[in-house]
């Protein structure tokens, strides 16, 4: 069994914990937790920009990436939100209670 590592940067605190709690409550994520403290660097529209900035570690399902990945752009406050998801493995029963906690919507 594996779940989804998803990775998002957020500019500031409040909109990292507005989007944390958002995804939690629609379980799409079991999890988020807010890493503050990082700095960025990053080419955009043909410049180089630095920044700081708060990073999100989404933990979340195969099944409930789609619906994360249509949510996290109307949450967000950047043009180009970031979304990276990478598959992680881990103990047992973790991956269990985050499968429980998330519920993809159903196809219709």
């Amino acid at each position: 069994m594996t779940a989804l590592l998803c990775l998002t940067t957020c500019p500031d605190a409040d909109s990292a914990r507005r989007i944390a709690d958002a995804l939690v409550d629609a379980r799409l994520a079991a999890c988020v937790s807010v890493v503050p403290g990082v700095h960025s660097t990053y080419r955009w529209q043909g410049a180089i920009e630095r920044g700081d900035e708060v990073l999100l570690l989404i933990k979340t399902t195969h099944e409930a990436l789609p619906a994360l990945q249509a949510r996290l752009p109307e949450l967000h406050p950047y043009e180009l939100p970031e979304l990276l998801a990478v598959e992680a493995a881990g103990l047992p029963d973790y991956l269990q209670w985050i499968a429980r906690e998330v519920q993809a919507p159903s196809a219709p």
